[in-house]
């Protein structure tokens, strides 16, 4: 068995987790979460705590019941406290605002890039070399954050471009002559 299965999900005070036949759900003071259940994985709820166990002895179950876990650890942190990635634009005139339901980036192109905010996903921007991406759900935060990077990825001459705010980037040295 996994070794991340083995330790439960505790839920805390404010969040409920209901188990149905097909899926869980967790609710809480920032939203609603859903995670279809996988068959080689039982999943009990005793007094306030999730245990993962598997169905039978398969190789897959055993993987499963670890990754049932994290996405459910997920869940509950994100309807607890939610998720956050911080996005830091480098470079000579590179901005970002945020107009309405869209954020609008300036990176050096002969055109603004306006990216559509996708459904649950709350992007601020503090100053104008900062993004922040804020939602409940992980993956979705996660995969917000990258696409923004995708639009001018750090270069590794100068190291212009959208990074996050924890990554280093290891730049070449110049062509000597």
């Amino acid at each position: 068995m996994s070794r991340i299965a083995k330790y439960p999900v505790v839920v805390p005070q404010g969040v409920q987790a209901t188990l149905d036949e097909q899926q869980i759900t967790v609710k809480g003071p920032l939203g609603t979460l859903t995670q279809p259940l996988d068959p080689n994985v039982d999943i009990r709820l005793d007094d306030g705590q999730l245990t993962f166990d598997v169905a039978n002895e398969s190789r897959e179950a055993k993987a499963m019941s670890g990754t049932m876990r994290s996405l459910v650890n997920n869940m509950v942190t994100g309807v607890s406290a939610g998720f956050e990635r911080k996005l830091t634009l480098v470079g000579v005139g590179f901005r970002a605002q945020v107009q309405g339901n869209a954020l609008k980036l300036q990176l050096g192109f002969s055109h603004d890039i306006v990216y559509p905010m996708p459904e649950g996903i709350k992007i601020e921007c503090p100053t104008q070399t900062e993004v922040v991406v804020k939602g409940v759900d992980k993956q979705v935060v996660g995969q917000v954050a990258a696409e923004i990077r995708a639009f001018r990825r750090p270069e590794p001459y100068k190291g212009k471009g959208v990074r996050y705010a924890d990554e280093q980037v290891s730049l070449k040295e110049a062509k000597k002559k």
